[in-house]
């Protein structure tokens, strides 16, 4: 079916050929080259896109398959008004509207957001499907996807600027206040709590500040965090705070945050980072349970590792066969000062012990071959120098101290390769070692909640450059965040019941998939799927309970909007020309 228009042929560096079957001159567009593996040399792949007009051999008219290959090019008719692709992608748009519909953010945020709620949710699905949060590139995903907006309007960059700015500080806290107030306060959760720092190229923001970057340059910054419930593996609140606090220092805020939001059976699981005296008691004294990594190699634990060491790692009943790994359980205080017993759970793993002595020897080996290349030099090597080598220098009475050689310390060196493999995780209340392991691995739902919206929402760096803008930005980041870790944790447990696993049950590479799901408009000027969902498709739908007659239904729904949606705009478009006409 071809289009009863003209375009002129696009310029693709030698992928447009031509063919004349039957004196009709096709073009043809090469979409791919197979390797073939017999014939040891690439075949090209190549569909008809449209005919050439004989009169002018630079233009075509195009069928269908240009509108999927080159959804960009503005038909005459989409020239004159009508901006929107003849290919519209809405596969991956009507699984997230399924989870904006489940978690009822779509009545929230119309409630909270007002008339532009539709924008603020198409931005959302926008950063999760491009990986992008920039606005000025907003404008190109909303011509060739489905969107939340009324009637489907396509708004400028201009206008998603403006709408950055006026999103007010009441209305953010009034989403985080409805979202966490449907949440169960009854039901004992753990909440893994994390925080990052993420760059900045903006203007005069408040929450800017020269700040250590996790690549441990300074640089303009600004920290975020989020409190994710691992129980029912969703994102609950986050804070964004001035680059200069370090995380340790913020932990007691977010605490008091979560006691403020009603929550009270909790218990936090934490890294290693959020470990100090001040921390620990704050959480006793408002009665939240803790989950805390500590590093083996630290004095507070290395001395219990060494105590208990052998008794453990070989018994199969210390085995956790879900982590491959050997743990047992000592009761023990955490500090000098402690007024109760905590429960330390410490680990060994023959992997992790390799891996680790490997990398320990590596690095003495480096620092000997240093000092030997230092030998004769006025310097005075310090930190783990000092640490893991006798130094020894030369002072002659008319010249400066010269370093002379360095021997290792046997007993510290020794003492640090025993401690390789062995990891200690400290809780408040009692458990076994499986349980508390079980716990802290746990955060990986937090984790990837971090690596999504900085990698996958294209959240790493804001480039915004005002204070309600960048405030917005999170805000809309977050919300993508609550979507796209329910879609995670929809495939992953799809993925679980699966005979075998499938590469294309990660969030990338579903979303990509969906994204094939296309409307092409024919020369009805009506939208119809280009071809029926395939079975890789069916398997992702299928772990978001939905069904290929499910989607077929809604993308005939789509089409009649849009039918509705042109015939309205035309119908107002003859109106003010008759309007014209009349005033003339």
């Amino acid at each position: 079916m071809y289009l009863n228009c003209r375009v002129k042929i696009p310029d693709t560096g030698g992928k447009i050929t031509s063919k004349t079957i039957g004196g009709t001159p096709y073009v043809y567009y090469e979409y791919a080259r197979i390797y073939n593996k017999k014939k040891k040399y690439s075949e090209p792949k190549r569909t008809c896109i449209g005919k050439r007009d004989p009169e002018q051999p630079a233009f075509l008219y195009p069928n269908e398959k240009f509108l999927k290959f080159f959804p960009r090019e503005l038909l005459p008719s989409e020239k004159d008004g009508q901006y929107r692709s003849g290919c519209l992608h809405i596969g991956a748009y009507l699984v997230i509207r399924k989870i904006v519909s489940d978690y009822h953010l779509d009545e929230m945020i119309a409630r909270i957001i007002g008339k532009d709620a539709g924008l603020f949710i198409d931005l959302a699905a926008y950063s999760i499907i491009t990986e992008d949060n920039a606005g000025q590139y907003y404008p190109d995903y909303a011509y060739n996807h489905a969107l939340y907006t009324d009637n489907m309007k396509i708004y400028s960059d201009s206008k998603v600027s403006d709408f950055l700015r006026d999103v007010t500080v009441d209305q953010r806290i009034r989403f985080l206040n409805e979202w966490n107030a449907k949440r169960d306060h009854r039901e004992r959760i753990y909440i893994s709590y994390d925080s990052t720092n993420k760059n900045s190229q903006a203007g005069d923001i408040d929450l800017i500040e020269l700040g250590h970057a996790e690549e441990g340059i300074e640089r303009e910054i600004f920290n975020y965090s989020i409190a994710y419930d691992r129980n029912n593996r969703e994102p609950l609140f986050y804070e964004a705070y001035p680059g200069s606090i370090v995380d340790v220092s913020q932990l007691q805020f977010t605490l008091k945050k979560a006691k403020g939001y009603g929550y009270e059976h909790i218990g936090f699981i934490l890294d290693r980072g959020y470990f100090c005296k001040e921390n620990i008691s704050f959480m006793d004294e408002n009665g939240y349970g803790f989950v805390i990594m500590v590093k083996g190699m630290k004095s507070l634990v290395s001395d219990l590792i060494l105590q208990v060491q052998g008794s453990f790692e070989n018994d199969r009943r210390n085995g956790i066969r879900s982590y491959k790994v050997s743990g047992t359980t000592v009761r023990r205080k955490l500090f000098a000062t402690d007024k109760k017993d905590r429960y330390f759970h410490i680990y060994y793993d023959d992997g992790k012990k390799a891996a680790e002595r490997e990398k320990f020897e590596y690095k003495i080996d480096r620092m000997a071959k240093k000092l030997k290349e230092c030998m004769g030099e006025p310097i005075r090597p310090g930190g783990d120098y000092q640490k893991y080598f006798d130094l020894v220098f030369w002072h002659p009475e008319e010249e400066d101290e010269k370093f002379m050689t360095g021997v290792e310390r046997n007993e510290v060196i020794n003492r640090e390769i025993q401690l390789c493999g062995y990891f200690v995780i400290v809780t408040s209340e009692k458990m076994t070692a499986e349980e508390a392991l079980t716990l802290y691995k746990s955060r990986d739902g937090s984790e990837k909640t971090f690596r999504e919206d900085k990698s996958y929402l294209g959240a790493n760096c804001e480039r915004v450059y005002s204070n309600e803008s960048i405030d917005t930005k999170i805000f809309i980041g977050f919300v993508a965040t609550i979507i796209r870790s329910r879609i995670y944790t929809l495939l992953k447990d799809e993925s679980g019941r699966m005979d075998k696993k499938q590469n294309y049950m990660t969030v990338p590479a579903a979303l990509k998939e969906l994204e094939k799901i296309e409307l092409l408009k024919g020369g009805d000027n009506e939208y119809h799927l280009d071809y029926a969902i395939t079975a890789t498709q069916k398997a992702i739908l299928n772990a978001f309970d939905m069904t290929s007659e499910n989607v077929e239904k809604q993308a005939r729904g789509i089409s009649s909007d849009l039918a509705r949606i042109r015939i309205e705009a035309a119908e107002a478009e003859a109106a003010k020309v008759s309007d014209d006409k009349g005033g003339g």
